[in-house]
């Protein structure tokens, strides 16, 4: 089990890793050994609740795909178990941040009071304005 907060954890079974081979760093040896790690975590179909499945797709934009399944790539790494690690690390944050559920935004109109205010400041700003004029000439 993957343990995302102390009270929700995700099965590690429904997490998905290919070995690929990435640029960067490693020298001669990046284009032999296979360090960078894609992972796989399909949303549509997982254990979790409806409500965080929304937030979770809509926090990963562009690295969920039409099916619905969240990729993300680590390759900042010269090893496996790094990379490995940081795509774990990276998929929790994210999965953390949909956890949380946002505030109702509550609708408010403005104050009459401060209505006033901006009507006053617009007469103020206006006459300001009209006294830059140059002045009309009368035969």
């Amino acid at each position: 089990m993957l343990e995302i907060t102390p009270s929700f954890s995700i099965d590690e079974r429904e997490l998905q890793f290919d070995f690929i081979r990435a640029a960067g760093p490693g020298g001669q040896n990046v284009n032999k050994v296979a360090t960078a790690v894609q992972m796989r975590f399909d949303i549509t179909n997982s254990s979790l609740a409806s409500d965080i499945k929304g937030r979770l797709i809509q926090l990963a934009g562009k690295r969920v795909n039409a099916d619905g399944v969240l990729m993300l790539e680590a390759k900042r790494f010269r090893t496996q178990e790094q990379n490995r690690a940081d795509a774990i690390l990276r998929f929790t944050e994210l999965v953390r941040k949909a956890l949380v559920k946002p505030k109702p935004r509550k609708k408010t109109k403005p104050s009459a009071a401060s209505k006033e205010k901006r009507l006053k400041a617009k007469r103020v700003k206006g006459a300001t304005k009209r006294l830059r004029n140059a002045p009309i000439e009368r035969d």
